[in-house]
């Protein structure tokens, strides 16, 4: 009887795991189809307008006609220019968060003004960057000013991520450095950081992703209406492709005619972010190697 009791109840939660696995694998099916219906969309849409000649002309006509070169490039510093402030100060504040700051209230209070801050709506960033840096610090609107309020909507990000990876890492490689006389910095730049960078770089990609498609941060600090020529410093405005997809589609009285440019230029975002994503995934691969080779 106890036999058939425990026979019954071991096929009862092999059922049960089953349907639990079905129903996940049935969401997961269902989110990969929602994404592929987007992008089928937007390239069915895109393809008849992207070519070269939109990619690398200016635009004209109130950018109901041409191409979309500057806001390639403008996107592009904004970009760069964003990773290049967020990147470093994150993965440094997740360093002392994680490897000297101790359990306590302050450790608790810096992490909770971090989730906070990623949950900040990205208008706000915007009002702040052109509170401080166009006006306060007179960067004026520029790519400075636009990156570095982009890097701030992104820091979050980086330090979340970075003291994830940071966590994972098993405290055994910590000890066995300090026992070999390593200091604690040594360890963490020659034994934690070479560890966890592979898992760091996700940090960078889904920072990538979150500020390229940002419009309302740009629109106050950077963005340019219609201007047909590139930037020459930090200090010149720029258009984007965001703020660009967002006029064309919405200003102007010729809205059905400039609707294939609005497609083509969601289309040309997605790659750029998607050729990102893609090399940021090759140097998590390669240190990723790197680290299983040592």
């Amino acid at each position: 009887m106890t036999k058939t009791k425990e026979t019954k109840l071991a096929r009862s939660k092999q059922l049960n795991q089953a349907i639990a696995f079905t129903i996940f694998r049935l969401l997961s099916y269902f989110i990969v189809a929602i994404l592929f219906i987007i992008l089928t969309f937007i390239i069915m849409k895109g393809v008849k307008v992207v070519n070269w000649n939109f990619i690398t002309q200016m635009p004209e006509e109130g950018m109901t006609k041409g191409g979309i070169y500057p806001a390639i490039i403008g996107t592009l510093c904004l970009v760069a220019g964003s990773m290049i402030f967020a990147f470093p100060i994150g993965v440094l504040a997740a360093i002392y968060m994680n490897e000297y700051v101790k359990d306590g209230i302050a450790k608790r209070i810096i992490k909770q003004m971090t989730n906070n801050l990623a949950g900040i709506p990205s208008i706000v960033f915007g009002l702040f960057g052109m509170s401080l840096f166009v006006n306060k610090l007179h960067f004026g609107d520029s790519i400075l000013a636009g990156s570095l309020t982009l890097g701030l909507l992104a820091l979050p990000v980086v330090i979340r991520t970075t003291e994830e990876a940071l966590k994972a890492v098993d405290n055994t490689f910590r000890q066995a450095s300090l026992g070999l006389g390593a200091t604690k910095w040594q360890t963490i730049r020659k034994v934690v950081l070479p560890i966890s960078f592979p898992n760091i770089i996700t940090g960078l990609i889904l920072s990538i992703g979150r500020v390229s498609g940002e419009t309302a941060p740009i629109l106050f600090t950077v963005a340019a209406y219609f201007l047909p020529k590139l930037p020459t410093s930090i200090f010149d405005q720029a258009m984007a492709l965001p703020y660009h997809l967002y006029v064309i589609s919405t200003s102007g009285t010729n809205i059905e005619e400039s609707r294939p440019i609005a497609y083509g230029t969601a289309m040309v975002l997605i790659i750029i972010v998607l050729i990102a994503n893609l090399l940021a995934n090759g140097l998590r691969k390669y240190f990723g190697n790197k680290v299983k080779m040592n």
